[in-house]
């Protein structure tokens, strides 16, 4: 079993609250959970209206297929006018 994480930090510049700040994360963490069927969350940086560090996990038997699986939601991440990812570092276990 092959389990993997991607982290990444980003940028949501447009942002003057945290209000607006979790919609847009809400958003992205959403899609992903929704089209990628993966485990996603914000995991620092909760208290800072203007910077976010996502989580995705893929669990395959394939390593090939959690690549593929977590580079689809950084996509979904890039794909998304509001945020900018910046910093991305995967962990493999």
């Amino acid at each position: 079993m092959i389990i993997g994480v991607v982290k990444c930090e980003g940028y949501i510049y447009e942002s003057h609250s945290l209000k607006q700040k979790r919609s847009v994360v809400k958003s992205v963490l959403e899609r992903a959970r929704n089209r990628l069927n993966v485990a996603c969350a914000e995991v620092d940086h909760q208290d800072v209206w203007q910077r976010t560090e996502l989580a995705f996990v893929s669990v395959s038997n394939d390593k090939v297929q959690v690549e593929k699986t977590l580079q689809k939601a950084l996509n979904l991440v890039d794909q998304n006018d509001q945020i900018e990812r910046a910093t991305t570092e995967y962990e493999w276990l």
